[in-house]
């Protein structure tokens, strides 16, 4: 059994999405970002920045996302991967890793939007700035895409990169085609609505769009 450690729309759900695709069953284990349990001693020794996801899986503990997701594909799902000698395999690695350049521009936006509470420590300038580096980076990604994914079929990539693409419509009114295309695409997937059934209660971003303020 595979048991995730799991917060409503935090990264975690990257790994959740994937184990709907790949059809694995799993336990989800609940936590809050108000809950004061994922900084004790007993919750670090699963993830030292008492951050989820942390997996637990063949006697072992994993704790970062993109990691999970590169040994669950390899283990467990390898054919939404692409082994080392398949020709996608640097296509493949290059668009999963690029996920985490598109995770850091929505990390500063929720930053700025949502864990910073005082307008003071805002900086509308840096909300702006992170929202055009995000539009880029997704522009750049729905481009990518062949048919069903950035490998021409659907991938673990896809399911990376997917996640930004879903969260970043909480700080983006998305107008390009290829945009609107991808997300249409990816909210007919079955595995991310079962997925997004399973998600939980939102904690995090809890308004449907966050505006930057003028100024």
């Amino acid at each position: 059994m595979i048991r995730l450690h799991h917060i409503a729309q935090a990264r975690s759900f990257r790994v959740l999405w994937f184990l709907h695709e790949a059809g694995l069953s799993h336990e989800v284990v609940r936590h809050s970002i108000f809950d004061k349990a994922i900084r004790s001693p007993d919750f670090l020794a699963l993830s030292p920045a008492g951050r989820v996801p942390a997996v637990e899986l063949d006697g072992q503990t994993l704790f970062e996302s993109g990691a999970i997701l590169e040994l669950l594909t390899e283990t467990r799902a390898p054919h939404l991967g692409a082994a080392p000698g398949d020709a996608d395999r640097a296509r493949y690695l290059e668009w999963l890793h690029f996920a985490e350049t598109i995770g850091a521009h929505l990390a500063n936006l929720t930053q700025q939007h949502i864990i910073l509470r005082e307008d003071h420590m805002r900086s509308p300038t840096v909300m702006r700035l992170e929202a055009k580096r995000l539009e880029k980076c997704l522009l750049a990604a729905a481009q990518a895409r062949q048919g069903a994914g950035v490998l021409g079929r659907f991938s673990t990539a896809d399911i990376a990169l997917g996640y930004g693409l879903l969260i970043g419509a909480k700080f983006l009114r998305y107008a390009d085609p290829a945009l609107l295309a991808w997300q249409a695409d990816l909210l007919a997937r079955p595995a991310l609505q079962a997925a997004l059934a399973e998600d939980g209660v939102a904690e995090i971003y809890t308004r449907d769009f966050y505006e930057a303020p003028d100024g």
